[in-house]
């Protein structure tokens, strides 16, 4: 550590004075320790750090007394990533900050999730470490779920673009080079060497420049990546065919050979597999998106009886916020007044909505019913359900599985070992191979660079868990943690212990048994008139089967709801009632013999 630092950790374990005094002692006696406070009630310590002494250190001499420091977890969304090497590079950065203890990073989810015992670690030392490995990093707020829709639909943006800008300058460097196969009149010429020259350097200057401008530090660095062979390959076919062009006199006689169109289509084909892998990571990731989404954005705040609408983020706890009718509940609460049934499918799959009263609790983001609601707020931002849900979707699709781990070892030494075999390669034919061989040398060490990538085993496992973690919540079902998913595929019989849930979501007539003299549609359009002064969900299938068979619905004369019960009227003046069984039955011991 280079200065002092000022700590504040919670500490687990005390539970009167002497704790305090053996926590104090513990932490004074740390070499460059000050200032050491230690508070009972709020059970936490607090100390400035001089020179020579980490965090890391204080959480291991409150562990030794037997006072330890309760891990945590921080979130980190990284951007700069293209390989698995670089999930190597930047595991290792963030594992060397003091006090990390466990440091995982996905490369389809852009996220770290790094272990360390609460407030020993600053979060500006994470991110330094990761842009000291060359990448870009932020933090992510526990509870707090971040949308990457909007980052990963600019980054498909720019890919996109830059993917047909290189198309378009490749595809005459392609016609006038390979075309000389099919017309001798394209083939060769210094201008057409200079036409191909200019769009190869308009291909690596414009869309190309991101593989250099990642690749090249890297490379320098000794770290190596995905970028570093792109920019390795197209850098090398491009400089040799401009000695070819410029200088040919520089070469053997014979080897003054044009491989502008390798470079240019390196570039491009490249690109165009980015492209296509932002659009798979952009659809995947919006499961996220539409969990936060099922809350409104605003709500309506009862104060001093009046009703004022304010951003969601504005909300408190204690806040009196009205529901109408058909309107997504605003937060998680207790109703205080109002009655109505709510739709709660979203969090507990149960397909007929559920009547609210006075005192029962709504969950933020499901749909209310006919009824108007007063609800006092229980829970507000990262501690609401779906935010919590959203929470546990994201640590799913961040998460490894356990066969990730193999890729990891292999992945994190395969770009070096990459570079060396191309290395091997170009000896090879340099010195085997006839004259003139330094064509052949530089195209087939060219070609190991390009063909050896390592992205496809670095994304093929986390992006199998993005997609299956976000399908599946867009259906209804959530995984606590991606390793479900490797689990899943000994899998051979699934029970499910009810039947509820696997509905349509909505109730639907079904069948309809007349009593003697009355026909179906007689008995449907007599029910139905009754039940479309109703809120409950079950007279809304009623009704609804009675509009499938365009039935003429009367308006009712009266109509009375019995709570818990059913209801009653007269339409077209006849009695009408629609109810539980326990209600048909006391109305047909009320009437006289």
């Amino acid at each position: 550590m280079s200065k002092s630092v000022a700590l504040s950790l919670p500490v687990a374990g005390m539970s009167c004075a002497s704790c305090v005094g053996r926590v104090e002692r513990a932490l004074a006696a740390l070499p460059g320790a000050r200032n050491v406070a230690v508070n009972l009630a709020t059970n936490r310590a607090s100390l400035v750090l001089d020179a020579g002494t980490s965090p890391g250190d204080v959480a291991a001499a409150l562990a030794e007394a037997g006072y330890p420091v309760p891990e945590t977890q921080s979130l980190l969304a990284l951007e700069g990533m293209s390989c698995a090497s670089c999930v190597a590079r930047v595991e290792r950065a963030l594992a060397a900050v003091p006090g990390v203890t466990g440091a995982s990073v996905n490369l389809a989810a852009g996220r770290a999730a790094i272990r360390h015992p609460e407030g020993t670690v600053p979060m500006d030392a994470l991110v330094a470490a990761v842009e000291a490995a060359g990448y870009e990093a932020r933090p992510v707020e526990a509870g707090h779920p971040v949308d990457p829709s909007a980052r990963q639909a600019e980054e498909a943006r720019a890919l996109r673009r830059d993917l047909i800008v290189a198309a378009l300058l490749s595809a005459p460097v392609v016609v006038l080079d390979m075309g000389g196969h099919l017309l001798p009149a394209l083939h060769g010429g210094p201008v057409t060497a200079l036409v191909q020259a200019v769009l190869a350097t308009l291909v690596l200057a414009g869309p190309g420049r991101r593989f250099f401008l990642r690749g090249v530090p890297g490379l320098l660095r000794g770290h190596p990546d995905m970028n570093a062979l792109v920019a390795l390959g197209a850098g090398a076919a491009y400089l040799y065919s401009l000695v070819s062009t410029l200088a040919p006199d520089l070469l053997p006689a014979g080897a003054a050979h044009l491989y502008f169109e390798a470079s240019v289509l390196i570039v491009t084909l490249i690109l165009l597999g980015r492209t296509l892998e932002a659009r798979a990571k952009g659809r995947t990731g919006q499961a996220i998106a539409r969990l936060m989404d099922l809350a409104p954005k605003t709500a309506r705040v009862v104060r001093d009886g009046a009703e004022t609408e304010v951003p969601l983020d504005a909300l408190r706890l204690g806040d009196v916020v009205r529901v109408r009718p058909g309107e997504r509940v605003a937060a998680d609460g207790a109703v205080i007044s109002g009655t109505s049934h709510i739709d709660e499918s979203m969090v507990t799959g149960e397909p007929a909505p559920v009547r609210k009263g006075p005192g029962d609790a709504v969950v933020g983001g499901t749909l209310n019913g006919r009824g108007s609601l007063d609800l006092r707020v229980e829970a507000v931002g990262g501690a609401t359900v779906v935010a919590q849900i959203a929470a546990m979707v994201e640590r799913a699709q961040g998460g490894k599985l356990p066969i990730q781990a193999l890729v990891d070892r292999v992945t994190g030494r395969f770009v070096p070992a990459v570079i060396g075999i191309a290395a091997v390669t170009f000896l090879a034919w340099l010195v085997l191979a006839p004259a003139p061989a330094l064509g052949p040398a530089l195209v087939n060490a060219v070609a190991v660079l390009i063909i050896a990538c390592p992205c496809a085993m670095g994304l093929a496992t986390p992006t199998a868990i993005m997609v299956g973690t976000g399908r599946a919540a867009a259906r209804g079902v959530l995984f606590r943690d991606g390793a479900a998913l490797q689990g899943l595929r000994d899998v051979r019989v699934v029970a499910l212990d009810k039947t509820g849930t696997l509905t349509e979501g909505r109730p639907r007539l079904t069948e309809i048994v007349p009593a003697v003299g009355f026909a179906e549609d007689e008995a449907l359009a007599l029910a139905a008139a009754l039940e479309s002064r109703s809120e409950h969900p079950l007279a809304g299938a009623v009704v609804t089967a009675a509009r499938d068979r365009d039935l003429a619905l009367a308006e009712p004369d009266s109509f009375e709801a019995v709570a818990g019960f059913g209801v009653a009227g007269r339409v077209a003046g006849r009695a009408v009632a629609l109810g539980a069984p326990r209600y048909l039955e006391r109305l047909l011991a009320a009437r006289p013999a």
